[in-house]
C-alpha cells in the first residue's frame, strides 16, 4: 500500500496493458498461480513494507513466487525500506528509482482502448479452490465506479476522501483508485494497522487530514467498538460528512455505534453490497435521499433490477429470507472468467425455467430478505445459512442477536451436525474489554438470541475464545469453526493470519 501501487496500475491503464494486482499478504504460491493464469509478463513489486512498524521483507516471497512462473518474467523493484534492507537485483529485476531517472521528462500517450477491452483481472476465491480471474473491462466498469462514488460517497473534487480497504482488493481497486481519481477528488492511502503505534491512528489521520468521507469495513467496526469510543473522542472528527460501510453485513449495534461515536449523529451511514463480480456498489441508500435503516442494505440503486426469490425464481413475501439476485445486466459487472467461460455461466448464471419463458439471472450465492419498502437486508453466504429443524436461519440474523448481547465485541455462527435438529447452531464469542466469558453472559446472549428469534434459534454451544480464526484481509474463517463444532479434521490453516487461535477453539469445545 504505498504511492507506486496505484501509479502503477494507472500507468498501464494508460498504455492498454491489463494489470492484476495480487495482495502483498498472499504466500508465494498464491503470486505464482496467479502469475501462471493471466500469462503475466512482468511484475512490479517493492523490497518489503512496514507492518505495525517493523520492515518486512517482501522481495524473498516475490522471488520464491517467481521461482515457479512458467514463463520468463520483468521484474521492477521499489526500494520502500531504503537502509534496513539490503537486497539484491537478479537478471531481469531493474530499480524502479533507476527506471524514473532513466526516462526523466517521457511522455508517453495514452493508447486507445474499446470500451469491452480488459482493464484488470482480479482473483477470487472459488468453491473449487482455484482463484477465478474476474475480467473487468474499460468503459463499463469505469462509468459505473465513477457515478457510484459520486452518487453513494457523495464525492467532489475538493473532498479528502478515505477507504480504508487495500488495494489488493477490489474495494480498493474502485473506491480507492479509480472511481474517486475519475472524479478528481483527494484519495487518501495509509500503510499499516488501525491500531498501531495506538489505538487511535485512523482518527489521527481523519483529524489531521480533515477527512471528508470514509468508507471501512463492518470489521474494523466492531475492533473499534471493542477497544471504546475514548479514542476516537481524543480527535476532532467534524470533517466527516459521510461514512460508508463494504464487505459484509452490518449488525445493528455496530451501525449504530458508527454512527453514534465516529459521525457524532449527523453523518449518513450508506451501508453497500456489491462484490468483486458487480464491480461496483449494487445495493445502498443514497445519502439525504433514502432512509437509513440499520442493518438493512437499503433498496437497489437505480438501474439495478435486484430481487429476492424463493428456490423457484418467485419474489418472496415481505419479511421472508430467499435468494438474491439481478436479472437485468449493469455497466460494472464483470464480462467473464479469463479463459473460463464455461464455469463463468455455471457458478453466477442461474436458469429459471416454466411453460412460457427460459430466464437468466445473476445469482450472488447471497441470501437475503425484502421489507415492505423494498429494502433489502442481506443474510450472508447461502453456505452461511443454518438449517435447524427445517427452520433456515441466516448466520448474520443469528449473529447481530448475539452481538446485541451487551458484553458482546464479536460473534461467528456456524452450524454443526445434530442427530436431532439436523443441524444446530455453534456460537463463537469475543467478549468486550471488562467481561468475562462466563455462565451469565452464556445465559444472557442465549435468551437475546431467542428474544430475537425465537426458541428454535437457541445456541448448542457459546464457546468464548479472545480471537476468531480470520484471513489476512480480516474475513473469519466459518470453515474451521464449522469443521470444530463437528469434530472433523481440519484443513490448511497456514493462510490465516492467526492459525494458532484454531488450536485454542478446538480445546475448548473439547472440553466442553
Amino acid at each position: 500500500m504505498i504511492p507506486e501501487l496505484p501509479v502503477a496500475m494507472l500507468a498501464c491503464a494508460r498504455i492498454g496493458a491489463p494489470h492484476s494486482v495480487v495482495f502483498a499478504g498472499f504466500s508465494a504460491d498464491a503470486l505464482a498461480t496467479r502469475m501462471n493464469s493471466a500469462d503475466s509478463e512482468y511484475l512490479v513489486t517493492c523490497d518489503g513494507y512496514y507492518r505495525r512498524g517493523d520492515p518486512l521483507n517482501h522481495k524473498d516471497k516475490a522471488d520464491e513466487g517467481l521461482g515457479d512462473v512458467d514463463h520468463g518474467v520483468e521484474t521492477v523493484v521499489v526500494d520502500r525500506l531504503d537502509d534496513e534492507l539490503d537486497h539484491d537485483l537478479d537478471d531481469g529485476q531493474h530499480d524502479y528509482d533507476d527506471l524514473i531517472d532513466d526516462h526523466a521528462g517521457a511522455e508517453v500517450d495514452p493508447v486507445t482502448r474499446d470500451a469491452e477491452d480488459m482493464l484488470f483481472l482480479m482473483y477470487t476465491s472459488g468453491t473449487t479452490g482455484k482463484p477465478k480471474g474476474v475480467k473487468h473491462t474499460t468503459g463499463g466498469y469505469l462509468s459505473y465506479v465513477s457515478w457510484t462514488s459520486h452518487a453513494v460517497l457523495d464525492i467532489e473534487p475538493e473532498d479528502t476522501y478515505w477507504c480504508s480497504a487495500d488495494i489488493g482488493w477490489i474495494t480498493g481497486h474502485s473506491y480507492i483508485v479509480y472511481g474517486p481519481l475519475a472524479l478528481g477528488t483527494s484519495t487518501v492511502m495509509y500503510e499499516g494497522t488501525p491500531d498501531y503505534p495506538e489505538k487511535d491512528r485512523l482518527w489521527e489521520i481523519v483529524d489531521d487530514y480533515d477527512v471528508t468521507q470514509l468508507y471501512t469495513a463492518p470489521t474494523a467496526i466492531r475492533a473499534f467498538m471493542k477497544w471504546g469510543e475514548e479514542y476516537p473522542e481524543r480527535h476532532d472528527l467534524s470533517s466527516l460528512r459521510l461514512l460508508g460501510t463494504v464487505g459484509e453485513p452490518i449488525n445493528p449495534r455496530a451501525w449504530k455505534w458508527y454512527y453514534k461515536h465516529i459521525g457524532d449523529e449527523s453523518c449518513p451511514v450508506v451501508d453497500t453490497w456489491w462484490q468483486t463480480e458487480t464491480g461496483g456498489m449494487m445495493i445502498t441508500t443514497l445519502p439525504g435521499v433514502g432512509e437509513m435503516k440499520p442493518g438493512s442494505a437499503g433498496p437497489p440503486l437505480p438501474g439495478i433490477s435486484a430481487n429476492v426469490v424463493d428456490m423457484n425464481g418467485d419474489d418472496v413475501q415481505p419479511g421472508e429470507a430467499g435468494y438474491l439476485t439481478v436479472d437485468q445486466p449493469w455497466p460494472g459487472m464483470l464480462r467473464t472468467l479469463y479463459r473460463n467461460d464455461d464455469r463463468f455461466i455455471s457458478e453466477y448464471w442461474q436458469e429459471y425455467s416454466d411453460s412460457d419463458a427460459d430466464e437468466w439471472v445473476y445469482f450472488p450465492e447471497d441470501g437475503a430478505k425484502i421489507d415492505d419498502d423494498g429494502y433489502i437486508t442481506v443474510l450472508g453466504r447461502v453456505d452461511d445459512v443454518i438449517n435447524v429443524s427445517g427452520h433456515r436461519l441466516g448466520t448474520m440474523e443469528l449473529e447481530s442477536a448475539i452481538v446485541g448481547v451487551e458484553g458482546v465485541a464479536e460473534a461467528a455462527v456456524v452450524g454443526g451436525d445434530h442427530e436431532i435438529k439436523g443441524e444446530a447452531v455453534y456460537a463463537y464469542v469475543i467478549t468486550e474489554d471488562g467481561y468475562e466469558g462466563d455462565d451469565d453472559l452464556r445465559a444472557r446472549i442465549v435468551e437475546g438470541v431467542e428474544d430475537a428469534i425465537g426458541p428454535i434459534a437457541r445456541p448448542e454451544a457459546v464457546i468464548f475464545s479472545p480471537e476468531l480464526p480470520k484471513t489476512r484481509s480480516g474475513k473469519i474463517m466459518r470453515r474451521l469453526l464449522e469443521d470444530i463444532a463437528n469434530g472433523d479434521e481440519l484443513g490448511n490453516t497456514s493462510t490465516l493470519r492467526n492459525p494458532e487461535v484454531v488450536r485454542d477453539i478446538e480445546k475448548k469445545v473439547g472440553g466442553d
